[in-house]
């Protein structure tokens, strides 16, 4: 394999076969090809693209740089969904236990917050003792225990995408559908699925800010996901202002745990619910009563403990990680309020130090924004538009001077 010869071949438009797209993968994962060479290659894949043969089996060969979960053939069915990532959207918290509830598996492989969007993982790692890097045995132990885990990426699952990804990071090449598909696809059927929802945001507060490019990457994971003989299906979600009322880790966890005892904000309650119906076997209704009863809510503490976590603490996580600084939003007129812009409160809450602006950043569990109005609502002067938990007054000065850019009242 003469790779220059590859790389201008791609270049130029031209297609890469199943063999050499695996003999690639397979040699910079194993370092026998210099990232530079890599590096070229995902330049030239961001501008020329790829076809679905093509994203499939750049996918599947990533999908076999390592291990995959393995489960018996009488095992339950496996189900899992991905959200390219939104404000406040912390549904993966609901959305694994609550199908657990249904004698459904649920092996979710998370990540972390990058930019304005949240992380999964820096969530749960708000509640005291929980462990989000299990070993592959541990994922299979609590999955047959439980019915559900929620884990990061383990060194020996699709070894190839983290160093693709660290490429693309820093190359310029992270927002290309052919790549972003490989990446999101590969760590999902690493997990040995036979179902999956993908959540696919577009909008402000979103990696896709249109409805058109939102649906050309769904169209694109789909088709990967059910070509590789996992079933796949897609919900389209608009993030022009953030999912439920609390943006920021434990705040997430707080309104997570009020979800899983039937007393979530609507609008999380109807995603979580929209998610779960795609690959569940159960009606939305039965679904729903597992919110009311204490089920899903049940579910949810018992993997909490499975994971080293003390669940104990999860109805006072905001005791736990409580900002020194709570500063109050309110409206300067009345009228009815049209805009909370999701990328402006994503910002907001990036700056507090909820999220991380690289990898390496540490992030602050208890800073964010909490009690957020939802647009439609009719509002009088001097109500309360949200709430921002900061650690210095300049921090949430400076915080609520950019949300007022994002805020709008007709």
């Amino acid at each position: 394999m003469h790779l220059p010869s590859l790389i201008e071949r791609k270049r130029e438009g031209g297609r890469l076969s199943r063999d050499e797209l695996r003999a690639i993968i397979s040699g910079f994962t194993a370092g026998e090809i210099p990232e530079y060479q890599v590096s070229a290659l995902a330049m030239a894949i961001y501008f020329r693209g790829m076809d679905a043969e093509e994203t499939t089996a750049l996918t599947d060969a990533m999908l076999h740089s390592g291990s995959t979960l393995q489960w018996p053939t009488d095992a339950p069915m496996r189900v899992d969904k991905h959200s390219t990532g939104g404000i406040g959207d912390k549904t993966s918290l609901i959305l694994a236990p609550l199908l657990a509830c249904d004698r459904l598996w649920v092996p979710m492989i998370s990540g972390r917050g990058l930019g304005i969007t949240g992380g999964t993982l820096d969530k749960l790692e708000s509640i005291p003792g929980f462990s989000t890097q299990l070993t592959e045995a541990e994922i299979h132990r609590i999955v047959i225990k439980v019915g559900c885990v929620m884990v990061g990426q383990t060194p020996n699952l699709c070894p190839a995408d983290k160093k693709l990804y660290a490429l693309r990071d820093v190359t310029g090449t992270v927002p290309s559908i052919p790549l972003i598909t490989a990446s999101i696809m590969c760590k999902k059927l690493a997990e040995g699925l036979s179902r999956l929802v993908l959540d696919v945001k577009y909008g402000s507060g979103a990696f896709m800010k249109s409805r058109e490019q939102a649906e050309a990457l769904a169209k694109s994971m789909v088709s990967v996901g059910n070509l590789l003989g996992v079933r796949s299906s897609v919900c389209l979600n608009a993030m022009d202002e953030p999912t439920g009322c609390a943006a920021g880790n434990a705040l997430e966890v707080a309104e997570a745990v009020e979800c899983l005892q039937g007393r979530g904000p609507s609008d999380l309650e109807a995603t979580v619910l929209d998610l779960c119906v795609a690959v569940s076997v159960s009606s939305r209704e039965e679904l729903a009563g597992w919110l009311r009863d204490g089920s899903a809510w049940r579910k949810f503490c018992e993997m909490v403990e499975a994971q080293s976590g003390d669940s104990s603490k999860l109805e006072r996580i905001t005791q736990v990680h409580r900002a020194p600084v709570i500063r109050e939003f309110r409206a300067d007129c009345s009228g009815l309020l049209t805009r909370v812009d999701a990328g402006t409160v994503g910002r907001a809450v990036l700056e507090l130090g909820a999220g991380r602006a690289k990898a390496s950043d540490p992030v602050d569990f208890a800073v964010g924004c909490d009690q957020i109005a939802k647009t439609g609502t009719e509002v009088a002067a001097g109500d309360v538009l949200l709430r921002v938990h900061a650690r210095t007054l300049g921090a949430a000065e400076s915080a609520l001077d950019l949300i007022a850019t994002g805020m709008v009242i007709e």
